[in-house]
């Protein structure tokens, strides 16, 4: 039988076969997420477990047929698996894992990892293969013509959803038995705050993440700083591209406003470099962090220290300030170790300067360019950003030094209290990582931090704060208007007035929010100074995750606020405002002029 007949012989079932798939797919997505869910947070017996895992591991072979079949009735075979080839290379994997478990009695993944020291491997891609899974079905549903016509929301509504979800889901995971050292699980108001802490990559922590987490917990916190890092609705356009042929014209018009990209198709290109960016500085900078921990760090195992340098990379990269250590990098094993400090401090700085000007910089597309024309100057944005970024980090540097020389830095030499410095001026703007004692620094120093944190990091980055574009915009603004300048000039470019008003709605929305909660604060937390609490405030705001050792203390009205000012600070105060509000019907119209007394 040729290949012609075949396809002949399978057309008339394809339709029904093609429902059969999807639905069967829909079902055990499901069950097996839930069962993942079951065993790793919920059951203690390990007999119960095993079988759990079998199941399990039944419901990835029926994944493994299924897309057999789809091979089968796709009729042009080799454009499908050209198309499909990331899931093909997962099924490949699962297939020759399952047929070396239960057929010659070798498990192959096991046996690989187990070398290394990580004996929850298996676990692990048992997770990764069903949230793989979990993401194909959310796609799917997406994509279904039915739910296109019944979701027509906004594209910022959907940003603002997308967490809400992922705050929802991390909490609900936290609040279980096994996610937690402590007898009798997790309060859900400390749940919630760690789980938006994360979401939102602050990094403001109510219990210490290395001893009130198990295993398991420290993983849902890592995902949940990787997926808030990038967002979610990137990771499914991204997931969207890697199974389909590509994605429609609603996907990157959401994705353009979302990424702030210079246009629609610039944001086509942005995608993929993204997440090739994103996974090569982390890979890096975990290799970096594995080769500087000092000797005196000690791990239980060659897996525990892999997980551990992933973990701070992935934090330091977008910017959350997680650390598994009580005291963070001030802790004892690693006060001392600066090359690690530069490294974490590098990834910082990385993630806050924004993906397009990342790409700008050090893509091979633009690298060659650059080369071909030496002249040619950066984008715009990249020059606003790179230099304002150089500019802070500069001061932020130069006053903690001079600030902090006889207090927190007195028993460092001038290279250790200079690197000190340096990063502390780095993890200010985003970061939320430190090396000294926050909580002994003196008061102008608190001020000052205060400043860069509110100003936070750039457009597109990870990173939080009014951005450094919108401190520039503001600058640039204030300094026409005192020159008597008609326009606003950058670079030999004018800034149209648009930008300079949305500039201004952003401090100004800032402002309003920062100052609202901290008179909150001030009611529900009284027994702490205005200073602690506006720095707790703007930290949680800007996304930076610094605390001078009052988070943990608040009261629970205190952290709900704390939470909603991560959530606000993470979406953003505009994408929050065009969300909620109605467009105006009309624009084409102009009242007459009136005079308004200013200052």
């Amino acid at each position: 039988m040729n290949t012609e007949q075949l396809n002949r012989r399978l057309y008339g079932s394809k339709l029904m076969a093609y429902a059969i798939m999807r639905r069967t797919t829909y079902v055990l997505t499901i069950v097996s997420v839930a069962l993942l869910v079951y065993a790793h947070g919920v059951v203690e017996e390990h007999s119960r477990i095993q079988t759990i895992y079998y199941i399990i591991d039944a419901i990835l072979g029926v994944f493994v047929l299924i897309y057999l079949l789809r091979i089968l009735y796709g009729f042009e075979r080799i454009k499908f698996l050209r198309r499909t080839w990331f899931e093909g290379t997962l099924m490949g994997i699962i297939l020759i894992n399952l047929v070396g478990t239960y057929l010659l009695g070798f498990p192959v993944i096991y046996n690989i990892f187990e070398g290394l020291g990580m004996p929850l491997s298996v676990e692990l891609y048992r997770v990764l293969v069903s949230v793989y899974m979990l993401m194909l079905l959310f796609i799917e549903l997406l994509e279904t013509k039915v739910h296109l016509k019944t979701l027509q929301i906004k594209p910022a509504l959907t940003f603002l959803l997308s967490f809400v979800s992922l705050i929802g889901v991390g909490t609900a995971l936290f609040m279980l038995p096994k996610m937690t050292n402590v007898p009798g699980g997790m309060r859900f108001i400390d749940a919630l705050f760690m789980s938006t802490s994360a979401s939102c990559i602050t990094g403001l922590a109510v219990v210490d993440p290395g001893t009130f987490f198990t295993f398991s917990g420290q993983v849902v916190l890592l995902v949940l700083v990787q997926l808030g890092g990038l967002g979610v609705m990137t990771f499914a356009t991204f997931f969207a591209m890697l199974m389909r042929e590509g994605i429609g014209i609603r996907q990157h018009v959401a994705m353009y406003e979302i990424m702030e990209g210079e246009s629609i198709s610039f944001t086509k290109g942005l995608l993929r470099k993204l997440f090739l960016m994103t996974m090569s500085i982390e890979a890096i900078g975990a290799f970096v962090i594995f080769m500087t921990w000092s000797p005196e760090t000690q791990f239980v195992n060659l897996g525990n220290k892999i997980f551990y340098s992933i973990f701070h990379s992935v934090s330091g990269f977008c910017n959350a300030g997680f650390s598994l250590y009580p005291e963070g990098l001030y802790s004892d094993p690693l006060r001392d170790s600066y090359i690690m400090h530069l490294m974490i401090a590098g990834l910082i700085i990385f993630g806050g300067l924004g993906f397009p000007t990342i790409i700008d910089l050090f893509s091979p597309q633009a690298m060659r360019a650059r080369m071909a024309a030496p002249w040619k100057n950066w984008k715009l944005l990249t020059r606003v950003t790179v230099y304002s970024s150089a500019a802070l980090l500069a001061f932020g540097t130069v006053t903690f030094f001079l600030l902090e020389y006889f207090n927190t830095l007195s028993e460092l030499n001038f290279a250790e209290a200079l690197v000190t410095s340096f990063f502390q001026s780095a993890t200010t703007r985003s970061g939320g990582y430190h090396t000294v004692d926050v909580s002994a620094l003196t008061v102008p120093t608190l001020l000052i931090m205060t400043i860069l944190m509110f100003i936070g990091a750039s457009p597109g980055s990870m990173g939080g704060g009014i951005k450094t574009t919108t401190f520039t915009v503001i600058i640039l603004s204030v300094w026409a208007t005192i020159t008597g300048k008609k326009n606003i000039e950058l670079g030999k470019r004018t800034i149209p007035p648009s930008a300079s008003y949305k500039a201004f709605a952003v401090f100004t929305f800032a402002v309003v929010f920062n100052i609202f909660f901290l008179i909150i604060l001030s009611i529900t937390d009284g027994q702490y100074d205005i200073l602690r609490l506006a720095f707790e405030q703007v930290s949680a705001f800007a996304t930076v995750g610094l605390s001078t050792g009052i988070t943990a203390g608040l009261s629970d009205v205190g952290k709900l606020v704390i939470i909603l000012s991560m959530y606000i600070g993470r979406v953003g105060t505009i994408t929050l405002a065009l969300a909620i509000s109605t467009r105006a019907y009309s624009t084409a119209y102009k009242y007459p002029d009136t005079h308004v007394a200013i200052g």
